[in-house]
């Protein structure tokens, strides 16, 4: 029932819409902000409305609107007219079909708009046409769907002789309405003469903004498609007519450039088509065209705006007083404020009545789901990038239902949010699902209005961290790979989970972080993965967790503090976990401390307790029939047997690496042997062989997605290039792995500049001595004794008090050679005693050398 007004009344004597929906709205006791959270409009939409600044508001609004009150009847009949006047006009226009009638002339549709990234949905339509007689392009407001139907259109009208024509679904259009102005189009005045009229000839008719009046042209489409089989319809809209036999194809917005897309210049950034329609269209708001210190923020924007054309056709026309980055920083986080005139076939007069925000646009599609969809919706926005379905299901429904054990099934519901346009389901593998950045900003706002954020957001950490905890364990083994692309693929997810979860549920925090410092260590993150566990072991709300999930956190940021020199700060800790999981009967946990132990020991010089740690867990493994970690092991005890140059007795260790790795299918861990044995051939002088053999590693790491071990693996090929006298093959593969260091023909050493510091992380300092080996070596092979001084030098200084025990005595050795200064024999001597490396063959003949070339000058 329409409330009472006392406010004035339009010409026609009917309340004014200010007045209108300023009583509407205080009989359902809500606040202008209420009803906008409600409705999924902007508060300062309802506010103009209320103050009659808004004239004509677009249908879509009006709709919203009229749902949040609980308008029915009359009441909304009454709302619509008020907010929706019709206009005069001078005449019937065919496209509407409320003002369609017997004598209307045909309407030719317009000609296509050029379509940037459309190519293959153009094709695609096309052929759907030809073997579905309704096929309907469903998708978000905005997304281009009566664009690619009129271009589609045009494409195909040489296949349909019977014609090719288009009507525009009219507000208050009833089923006899559409009948007659789709029978007017192709001239005839009856539906029963359309057939006909058409004598077996295809003909094509494409009907627009089916939103208006669905049921009415469902029915017509109905009467239309059964009185003449030769007629194909093209449907555009929000959702689906629901004819038999109707094809459903979403329209999906532009793709848009990867997160971590760097475009180079635009023939780089145009690959993507929802970059190349911001700079067409940011062509005609500008003259001067994106600038390269624009690109970046140009990528990041159209991503923000997730490809969706009405969003960038908005955006974009502010282009012509900002530049992009300023439109990044100013509408980044608010694009569904966007505001412009809303696409469509009506004229420019009808469009400059009304605007439409992107979250109205979005607001429309997401009123049309059921309730239960939409709460399914605002769970959803949890996630932050793609997801897969059992995700999904497991956000949505948790553990297994009651009834017959079966889980859930997701697939109708997200086949439902597909067809609505507001779910991209893009690419190949398991995360293959997104909402559209404007769709999840929504849903997460309506989550906001209803009060579910905090809840969702739990639900979702605690979803993340069982996903992380089920798929660590195969970072080591055969599925490498795999669980590294799907850890790799819900980074986004990850660190959102992370980041919520530290602070309102630290236990599910340390759960997800323990999991993760393998990966963590992969991806070159040991420093901020070690931080997380830092933090959380010490949050006392942890305190009372199981003892061995503490452990294993203990042992993560033990793990990842080697990678960075930090291994001292966590060795207590490191012992710790092992006492723990010895008395807790935890096999895998006693060894795997084990073997951390021997990588924090081995750097910190306590060589003999390293070699005890790795023959006690190579005992232990052999007991339990532990195959990985027995090659793990051997592989421990092979760097103690080359400290003491024993370099036969090595080879075979790494022998029996290579063959329990292939045995458990652990290719990561034969990698890592065979580029062992790489270094054991250089090592032996056998340079050309070991070139091969580390190139072939080199690649093979590539692929499997360890960049670090790859980075060692092609340096120590240059160094084995700088052997064989292959000096600048050498030199140029030091200027790929350090671009800002020394290149061929350079004359000295930027010691000071790029080499680390003594405090720097561990990993740099290695990479530093290597680089100062391969450059000191090819001076020395080339005579240039002061130049492979100063380099020699800097790989000393590098390789001091780091883990690369063999690297700072071939080091000190080629200073030694290349120098002839005695005090470095004295410096050498020392390091020997305190590393207890031992000099291989070709090092004491090199020495042996220099001491008689001392004796001969004396």
């Amino acid at each position: 029932m329409t409330p009472d007004h006392d406010g004035a009344r339009s010409p026609g004597g009917r309340t004014g819409l200010s007045d209108l929906l300023r009583g509407h709205r205080l009989a359902a006791g809500l606040t202008q902000a209420e009803l906008a959270g409600r409705a999924g409009v902007g508060v300062r939409t309802v506010r103009d409305l209320e103050r009659g600044r808004a004239v004509r508001p677009q249908r879509t609004t009006v709709d919203l609107l009229a749902d949040a009150l609980g308008l029915a009847g009359d009441d909304r009949r009454e709302f619509v007219a008020t907010a929706r006047p019709t206009p005069a006009r001078p005449g019937p226009r065919l496209p509407d079909t409320a003002a369609a009638g017997p004598s209307a002339a045909p309407v030719a549709l317009p000609q296509p708009v050029p379509l940037v990234g459309r190519d293959r949905d153009v094709a695609e339509v096309s052929g759907l046409l030809d073997a579905h007689p309704v096929v309907s392009l469903v998708g978000l407001a905005g997304v281009g769907k009566t664009a690619l139907a009129v271009t589609v259109a045009h494409a195909v009208a040489a296949r349909h002789p019977g014609g090719v024509s288009g009507v525009l679904v009219g507000e208050g259009s009833d089923v006899a309405d559409v009948l007659a102005a789709s029978a007017s189009v192709f001239g005839v005045n009856r539906l029963a003469d359309l057939a006909c009229r058409l004598d077996g000839r295809p003909a094509l008719l494409v009907v627009d903004a089916v939103d208006r009046a669905p049921e009415p042209v469902a029915g017509a489409l109905r009467a239309l498609t059964a009185a003449a089989p030769d007629l194909r319809v093209l449907v555009t809209g929000r959702r689906p007519v629901g004819l038999p036999g109707e094809l459903v194809r979403p329209v999906a917005p532009l793709d848009v450039p990867p997160a971590d897309a760097a475009p180079a210049d635009r023939a780089d950034l145009d690959r993507w088509p929802a970059a190349a329609l911001f700079a067409a269209r940011l062509a005609q708001a500008r003259r001067e065209p994106p600038t390269a210190a624009e690109l970046p923020a140009l990528a990041a924007l159209v991503r923000r705006l997730g490809g969706l054309p009405l969003a960038i056709e908005l955006m974009a026309a502010r282009g012509r007083i900002l530049d992009v980055t300023e439109l990044l920083d100013r509408y980044g986080d608010r694009v569904l404020d966007l505001t412009g005139a809303h696409p469509g076939w009506e004229p420019a007069a009808d469009r400059s009545a009304g605007t439409v925000t992107l979250r109205e646009a979005v607001a429309s599609s997401y009123h049309l789901l059921a309730p239960a969809d939409r709460a399914a919706l605002r769970r959803l926005s949890a996630f932050r990038n793609r997801w897969s379905v059992e995700l999904a299901e497991e956000l949505l429904a948790g553990e297994l239902l009651v009834g017959g054990g079966e889980r859930w099934d997701a697939a109708p519901m997200l086949d439902r949010l597909r067809e609505l346009g507001l779910l991209s389901v893009r690419g190949a593998g398991p995360f293959r699902f997104r909402l559209l950045d404007a769709v999840r900003d929504f849903a997460a706002e309506q989550a906001d209005v209803e009060g579910e954020t905090a809840g969702i957001r739990l639900r979702h950490a605690a979803v993340i961290a069982r996903f992380v905890h089920r798929t660590a364990p195969g970072l080591v083994g055969a599925q490498l790979s795999g669980a590294v692309r799907l850890l790799d693929e819900a980074t986004s997810d990850i660190t959102a989970a992370l980041a919520y979860a530290a602070v309102h549920v630290p236990e599910t925090a340390l759960l997800l972080a323990a999991s993760l410092p393998r990966w963590w260590r992969l991806r070159g993150r040991d420093v901020s993965g070690r931080r997380w566990l830092r933090r959380l072991l010490a949050d006392p709300r942890t305190a009372g967790t199981r003892s061995t999930l503490r452990a294993w956190a203990m042992l993560g940021a033990a793990r990842l503090a080697a990678e960075h020199g930090a291994g001292a700060e966590e060795l207590p800790a490191a012992r710790a976990a092992l006492v723990i999981f010895a008395e807790a009967g935890d096999v895998v946990g006693e060894l795997s401390a084990r073997s951390v132990l021997c990588v924090l020991l081995r750097g910190l010089g306590a060589h003999d307790e390293a070699r005890e740690q790795a023959e006690a867990a190579l005992a232990t493994a052999t007991r339990h029939g532990r195959v990985r970690e027995m090659a793990v092991a051997q592989s421990h005890l092979t760097w103690h047997d080359v400290r003491a140059a024993r370099l036969a007795d090595a080879r075979r260790r790494l022998a029996t690496v290579d063959r329990l790795a292939a045995q458990c299918g652990d290719r990561r861990l034969r990698l890592l042997a065979r580029a062992d044995q790489a270094e054991l051939t250089r090592l032996e002088g056998r340079y050309a062989e070991a070139v091969e053999q580390g190139r072939r590693v080199a690649t093979a790491l590539a692929e499997l997605g360890d960049p670090r071990r790859q980075r060692r693996t092609v340096g120590k090929v240059a160094l084995a290039l700088a052997g064989q006298g292959r000096g600048d093959e050498a030199l140029a593969a030091a200027a790929e792995l350090w671009p800002s260091g020394a290149v061929p023909g350079q004359r000295r050493p930027p010691v000071m500049e790029s080499l680390n510091p003594p405090g720097a992380v561990a990993d740099a300092r290695a990479e530093d001595a290597l680089r100062g080996l391969i450059e000191g070596h090819v001076a020395l092979r080339r005579g240039d004794r002061e130049l492979a001084v100063e380099w020699f030098a800097a790989a000393a200084d590098a390789a001091a008090g780091g883990a690369g025990r063999r690297d700072l005595v071939e080091a000190l050795v080629g200073l030694a050679v290349s120098s002839g200064d005695p005090a470095v024999l004295d410096r050498l001597d020392a390091a020997r005693r305190a590393t207890g490396v031992s000099l291989l063959p070709q090092e004491e003949e090199l020495l042996f050398s220099l001491a008689a070339r001392r004796q001969k000058a004396r």
